[in-house]
């Protein structure tokens, strides 16, 4: 990756065939404290349909912070996401046959000549419309087992499903519909023109699924997470892993947390040097856990601020959401809340720890159990506290949420402000919330 010129202010428009790492090429180089505007393809279903991609995201390129050195941390202030999609479909996955090798995500081939990361051409509409260019196969490696489309309404952030006329419609349009940016090299999947549950009314609520930083090693961006990268262990193609151990590497940016959005900041690790920060995966909307393993996946710009946090080591991300966002439990003490505690603590003889700020330790693994356990582990070092103390803490001012199945969640505390000081979060911590 070569140095460019310190910007700040960046734009982005170029995207990467479903890889993160660090042989990918920069986008550029914004300032420490500069603003990145990006211009994403959708996510999901677009790309795991074109089987040219490497993984099932197209994401940006990464884009170097200024000043960003392995073992820093970057704050990433979400200013802004805006959906440019008027509609997209999405629904649980079915697997085809002989279209991949380990990995339908991954490994693609065609089923027909055997090529493999086939280019394709577009034959119509349906789920045989994605056509291998050698021989003319279907060449895609995923059909719906259940599926609808989705048609947006951005003044009043609703959307509402389709029924097959409408869905075709649609699908004989789908570029332009679903806005594909011009450097992209996904299929939209508006082609597929599935029509289930017909005219149920949905809220918005756009939201980005995979950002963060870049791991040290190349890895397909759908798959930089605990759980997803569970596929890549003894997987025999040019991305697979031996270990659990090896998936350490990863920067976790594939979260798919719907807390991640316009006001929320994100703040991630530094492995490579320069940071790498990399968006893709907009989302209309999605409840908790993600339960189809897919939703609305759309095209949109996402505007953010940029901030290195010198020497703040983390193992993975740590999120600080907008205040409406937050459980009851986690949200910051009110004037009223900290007299009442100071009058109980002088009525006890103890002094009241008032002065706190939520964060939220995102962990991903094998199951939900398990980015439990990586998110107490990573919340154990960040704050210096053993788990056992991390477990009473959250269970008394926070929590665990489930952001996507089967294996990322955030787990939720209240943080004394002093320790953040000490870790170098506590000026994000005072800034998002007001402190």
């Amino acid at each position: 990756m070569s140095q460019q010129g310190v910007q700040e202010e960046l734009y982005v428009d170029q995207y990467t065939l479903g890889l993160v790492g660090p042989d990918q090429e920069w986008a550029g180089t914004v300032a420490d404290g500069g603003t990145v505007e990006t211009y994403t393809p959708p996510g999901c279903w677009g790309p795991m349909v074109t089987p040219s991609f490497r993984g099932g995201h197209e994401v940006t390129r990464p884009i170097r912070v200024e000043g960003a050195e392995v073992g820093d941390a970057i704050a990433i202030h979400i200013r802004d996401v805006e959906v440019t999609s008027m509609a997209t479909s999405t629904g649980s996955m079915a697997e085809r046959e002989g279209a991949f090798g380990d990995d339908p995500f991954v490994d693609h081939r065609c089923p027909e000549c055997g090529t493999t990361w086939p280019d394709s051409v577009v034959e119509g509409t349906g789920e045989d419309a994605i056509r291998c260019a050698e021989c003319g196969a279907n060449a895609s490696s995923f059909g719906f087992e259940y599926g609808y489309t989705v048609a947006f309404d951005h003044e009043n952030a609703v959307g509402i499903t389709l029924d097959k006329e409408g869905a075709h419609a649609l699908a004989t349009d789908a570029e332009r519909v679903m806005d594909i940016p011009e450097n992209a090299r996904q299929h939209p999947i508006l082609l597929y023109e599935p029509d289930g549950m017909p005219g149920t009314l949905g809220r918005l609520r756009p939201f980005i699924g995979n950002i963060g930083t870049t791991p040290p090693v190349t890895m397909p961006d759908s798959h930089n997470a605990g759980d997803f990268g569970q596929n890549l262990i003894g997987a025999d193609h040019d991305y697979g892993v031996e270990t659990e151990t090896d998936l350490e590497k990863r920067t976790d940016g594939h979260m798919d947390i719907p807390e991640v959005r316009a006001g929320a900041t994100l703040i991630c690790p530094v492995a490579i040097d320069g940071g790498g920060v990399y968006v893709g995966d907009l989302h209309a909307n999605q409840g908790d856990g993600e339960l189809s393993l897919h939703t609305t996946d759309v095209s949109g710009t996402v505007t953010m601020d940029v901030e290195v946090i010198e020497g703040l080591d983390l193992d993975g991300p740590v999120l600080l959401p907008n205040e409406e966002d937050l459980p009851f439990i986690s949200r910051p003490y009110t004037d009223a809340e900290r007299e009442a505690g100071r009058d109980l603590g002088a009525d006890h003889g103890v002094d009241v720890e008032d002065d706190m700020a939520p964060i939220q330790v995102v962990g991903s693994g094998a199951t939900v159990n398990d980015a439990t356990q990586n998110a107490f582990d990573r919340a154990g070092r960040l704050l210096d506290m053993s788990e056992g103390e991390i477990r009473a803490r959250c269970t008394f001012t926070g929590g665990v949420q489930i952001g996507r199945l089967p294996g990322v969640v955030q787990l939720d505390l209240l943080a004394p402000l002093d320790l953040l000081d000490e870790r170098g979060l506590g000026d994000a911590a005072r800034e998002q919330y007001g402190l």
